[in-house]
């Protein structure tokens, strides 16, 4: 079973909720951990099945990943770089932040493109191009792009399975499953090439300590 049955959630919170959690995964820093990717392809799933309307659906999508991003870009732009010199909490930290600014520099103005499709990462890159003050119509072109292509792209991807698979509520548990690995591994695999030397070495401290206390 997945952690969150995105079916029925979507079922009880409709447009509104879905415009909710859209917008707090993109605009607010406390929505990194919302399941966007499986949400918005379970959504799109749900209308090939007669339970939402595929127009209003993506309108509503888009609006919010595109205010969302907005209000990530004025947070990052009027609180600045204290952000990256907050104390860490249970819900903010800064080495997210931090990654986020790596991706953008890499990638620049693409980023925002690209991060849509990356857990945390999509939360935290408008407020890094808000902090670096890209000029905003620049910010605004690649964020409705991005828009388009996340939450109006994968509805849709989703309403197209629902449409053209016989039974394809059979499949979906499974397939939301892969779309959760595919949308996890950049993140995984930044993370690795980061901190692999060190995740090894506790691995290693962890097998040692093991052994010692099974030898005594």
């Amino acid at each position: 079973m997945l952690p969150i049955d995105n079916d029925e959630l979507i079922r009880t919170i409709g447009y509104i909720g879905l415009f909710a959690i859209i917008f707090a995964e993109t605009g607010l820093l406390i929505g990194f951990f919302l399941p966007g990717d499986s949400l918005l392809f379970t959504a799109g799933f749900l209308a090939s099945q007669g339970h939402l309307n595929i127009a209003l659906l993506v309108l509503v999508c888009f609006v919010a990943a595109v205010v969302g991003d907005a209000t990530g870009y004025a947070f990052g732009d009027r609180v600045g770089r204290r952000l990256f010199t907050r104390p860490q909490s249970r819900l903010f930290k800064p080495e997210h932040l931090l990654k986020a600014e790596s991706f953008f520099t890499r990638h620049g103005g693409k980023a925002i493109i690209f991060a849509r499709f990356i857990p945390i990462v999509r939360t935290f890159v408008p407020v890094v191009a808000g902090v670096g003050s890209m000029p905003y119509t620049s910010f605004l072109s690649f964020n409705v792009i991005g828009a388009l292509a996340w939450a109006v792209g994968v509805p849709l991807a989703g309403y197209w399975l629902g449409s053209a698979i016989p039974s394809a509520e059979h499949y979906l548990e499974p397939i939301i499953l892969v779309i959760i690995v595919v949308s996890i591994l950049p993140t995984v695999i930044h993370v690795w090439r980061d901190s692999g030397d060190d995740i090894k070495a506790a691995a290693r401290q962890q097998w040692q300590a093991r052994r010692e206390r099974r030898a005594r």
